[in-house]
């Protein structure tokens, strides 16, 4: 089973990536995002517990992510060769929690993705994002946002990326180049494990 993670600052292109290397390797892609709103549209007990949270604004626990995570793996076992976690783990202890979570289920990660861009190219390309948007999300409109939310990306994630680090399962990549010139150096890192 390959499991990876896709790592990279809000913009970078990470779904348009996961998607394409799902559909290449017969993984689940499986974003945070998507699979909170799911369940709260299915009123799951999960969901249900979510949406609590977040209606007074505040961050999902790790415990009711990792156990949508879990309730999404089993769903999903015996129909795909492995998963790519988009936008999960952020956290070293949400890391530790989806390894743990893994273990259960006799699999591992395989393999960090990170794709590496900078401040002002992110910043561009969310700001061309939004103009082209009929519907922009508000924070994609304001330069300072931007740049705020790719700082907190940085620090986020330099202590998953340390986790995974040590665990020698971690490449950077460049963010930069075409879709397809970003595309085969992912896919090349993967099949250099497989």
């Amino acid at each position: 089973m390959i499991n990876l993670i896709l790592f990279g600052p809000p913009g970078s292109g990470k779904g348009t990536q996961a998607a394409k290397l799902a559909k290449a390797f017969n993984l689940y892609h499986i974003s945070t995002g998507d699979l909170f709103r799911h369940e709260m549209q299915n009123e799951t007990p999960l969901g249900l517990e979510a949406k609590k949270y977040m209606n007074k604004g505040e961050l999902v626990p790790d415990e009711v992510t990792i156990g949508m995570l879990s309730n999404k793996l089993d769903e999903q076992v015996g129909k795909v060769d492995g998963f790519i976690f988009d936008g999960f783990p952020r956290t070293q202890p949400q890391a530790e929690a989806l390894d743990k979570l893994l273990d259960l289920k006799n699999t591992a990660i395989s393999l960090v993705l990170a794709l590496e861009v900078g401040e002002d190219e992110i910043t561009k390309r969310i700001l061309d994002r939004a103009k082209q948007s009929e519907n922009p999300r508000p924070d994609d409109l304001d330069e300072s946002i931007i740049r705020n939310r790719f700082q907190v990306y940085l620090k986020q994630t330099a202590q998953v990326a340390d986790h995974y680090k040590q665990a020698d399962k971690f490449v950077t990549l460049d963010g930069i180049g075409s879709i397809d010139e970003i595309f085969d150096s992912l896919q090349a890192a993967v099949n250099d494990i497989k």
